[in-house]
């Protein structure tokens, strides 16, 4: 308690992203005994990704009301909070199928860091342990001291397991979420969430070995759980990362996630900002190149040292062009399907683009001089 009582009583605007997994309800109910949740010192954010369980929601529901808060819910960028339908139409219903790390961008990292902006979050919690698995195994109580305004992160939980999650969801007789009884230790989108152990794991009896929550008692073998790095086992499963490694994480926690969310990128320097209404006409008069961008992304915040560089080596027009708010624009015009794109526009008004994965300032400058 401690941990949150320093967030909620030093910070001014304490917020809470709240997946109502196993340590997210203990935290909720730990605010809750604190008094925070009820006299507005922590807010609860919930991101909406549109492929949750269909339990999920309802279940927030009822913790608003056994809680006595209301959540923030956050989705993808002009899409109305529950619009499905609004989702497909903008975005595609194959989204995560066609491109994982855009889906995730989309609805998990960009509502996210909205979110925190518009609530106007000094201090972040969240429910990471160092059990977890090893991509945390070292973070502490608190992260990113707030030198010079910045934003604070409280892991309250850091030093527990999930067997002791479970113990206080069981001996406070806490609201935790329905699926726990059928078998998921922890929970993300519907899609890519399996029991633990899943069925092709299990003896050919599917009772025998099978592990569950019920009645704030674990039925069954508790080690498919309670070993190390267990708890996420069942997150993720059939995805991978573009460079071919398995998927572990959603993009909300991955470094950077929460560090830009209050500024944009390429600010004050040589690179020049093109906007839908000027881009063709500026690029078509003063040849150049163009990095089509979204500042939540991590992989454009990734190559913003080296294309601040190629710009000051140059001697063509630089640009950035925002374009995670006008994605039809940049898809007709500049070749874009993914952030970061980078393009070559040469006097004919031709747009060209920078197929490689390479962004350092040497490979970015031999594409320009070819075809400039």
């Amino acid at each position: 308690m401690y941990a949150l009582k320093i967030s909620c009583e030093n910070y001014g605007n304490a917020v809470f992203p709240n997946a109502m997994i196993a340590g997210d309800v203990v935290i909720t109910h730990l605010l809750g005994r604190l008094g925070y949740l009820q006299n507005g010192k922590a807010k609860i954010m919930v991101v909406d990704t549109f492929h949750l369980f269909d339990e999920t929601m309802p279940f927030l529901a009822s913790l608003e009301e056994h809680y006595g808060f209301k959540a923030e819910v956050f989705c993808a960028e002009g899409v109305s909070v529950g619009d499905k339908a609004g989702y497909d139409a903008k975005y595609g219903a194959d989204l995560w199928k066609e491109d994982i790390e855009q889906y995730d961008k989309v609805c998990k990292v960009e509502p996210f860091q909205r979110g925190l902006k518009t609530l106007g979050t000094d201090c972040m919690i969240n429910g990471r342990t160092r059990w977890q698995g090893f991509e945390r195994a070292y973070i502490d109580q608190f992260e990113n001291a707030p030198i010079g305004g910045g934003l604070a992160k409280c892991n309250p939980l850091a030093y527990w397991t999930l067997e002791d999650t479970f113990d206080y969801i069981a001996k406070y007789d806490v609201p935790h979420h329905p699926l726990h009884a059928r078998g998921y230790p922890s929970h993300g989108d519907a899609k890519d969430t399996i029991p633990i152990p899943s069925m092709d794991e299990r003896n050919p009896d599917p009772q025998e070995g099978e592990c569950k929550f019920v009645d704030g008692k674990i039925v069954g073998d508790k080690k498919f759980w309670f070993d190390y790095a267990s708890e996420r086992k069942g997150r993720f499963v059939g995805l991978a990362n573009k460079d071919g490694s398995t998927k572990t994480e959603c993009g909300i926690h991955v470094a950077g996630a929460e560090k830009t969310f209050d500024r944009d990128l390429w600010e004050g320097g040589e690179v020049q900002e093109l906007s839908v209404d000027n881009a063709i006409e500026t690029t078509k008069a003063n040849p150049g190149v163009v990095v089509v961008y979204a500042p939540w992304c991590q992989f454009c915040q990734g190559m913003e040292d080296s294309y601040s560089s190629l710009a000051k080596e140059l001697n063509v027009p630089v640009y950035k062009l925002r374009g995670d708010e006008e994605r039809e624009f940049v898809q007709s015009n500049f070749n874009t399907q993914s952030f970061p794109t980078i393009n070559v526009v040469d006097k004919e008004g031709k747009v060209k683009k920078y197929d490689s994965e390479k962004r350092d300032v040497e490979s970015m400058k031999a594409f320009v001089e070819a075809n400039l």
